[in-house]
């Protein structure tokens, strides 16, 4: 089997999938066709580019896992979900699915309004074939993330509702993960350049793997 890393695909945004025996897809958005391929589905957050209905449908399968934040179960709901199997989580919560090791992360502004702490959105630390993936979700650079250890980070780099190219490489600098993938830019904000500018602010000891725009 290919490494992980090659199993990571990114189709837009924030829109991430990783197949490791199982299929796991995190804020499902722009899906072609209608695959019903997941395994697990993880929502970060309510935002139209991280929970959409639409795009959540195509992926689903009959006996598929969704998690979400508390905050967004509701939503779901309104969105014509039957939400009984659904899983709610908040920060500091641990998951086993499928065998697979689940943190459920902090994710929100420390600076602008977008994605406040009070709202309980997540971002979420997935431990697969012994490695750890950080998917960031929709943050700025926060406290929480000081501690973080990780092999593989996903982090958004494209300013205005997270963190900025800038920031986001300097807190790759200061953590050092041995993979970083820039997501969240090119797409609904900022434009495809802004993982380029990222990467070359990156230590050259940490390698910047491109899944958006290659």
């Amino acid at each position: 089997m290919s490494d992980l890393l090659d199993r990571i695909t990114v189709n837009t945004q924030s829109s991430i999938r990783i197949e490791s025996g199982r299929i796991w897809r995190f804020d499902p958005y722009v899906i072609e066709g209608e695959p019903h391929d997941a395994d697990f589905v993880l929502i970060t957050h309510a935002h139209f580019d991280h929970f959409s209905p639409d795009d959540l449908r195509k992926v689903l399968k009959e006996d598929t896992t969704v998690v979400m934040p508390e905050s967004v179960i509701g939503k779901a709901g309104e969105a014509g979900f039957d939400t009984a199997g659904f899983i709610g989580v908040k920060p500091g919560d641990k998951l086993e699915l499928g065998g697979a090791q689940v943190e459920v992360l902090y994710s929100y502004n420390t600076n602008k309004p977008n994605h406040l702490k009070e709202f309980g959105w997540v971002g979420y630390m997935l431990t697969l074939e012994g490695r750890r993936i950080y998917i960031a979700g929709d943050t700025d650079v926060i406290p929480e993330q000081d501690s973080l250890k990780c092999d593989i980070m996903m982090i958004p780099v494209g300013g205005t509702y997270t963190m900025d190219e800038r920031e986001a490489a300097q807190l790759v600098n200061r953590l050092m993960p041995p993979v970083v993938i820039p997501i969240h830019y090119g797409t609904v904000i900022n434009d495809p350049q802004t993982g380029e500018r990222f990467a070359a602010l990156v230590d050259p000891a940490v390698k910047v793997e491109f899944r958006l725009f290659r």
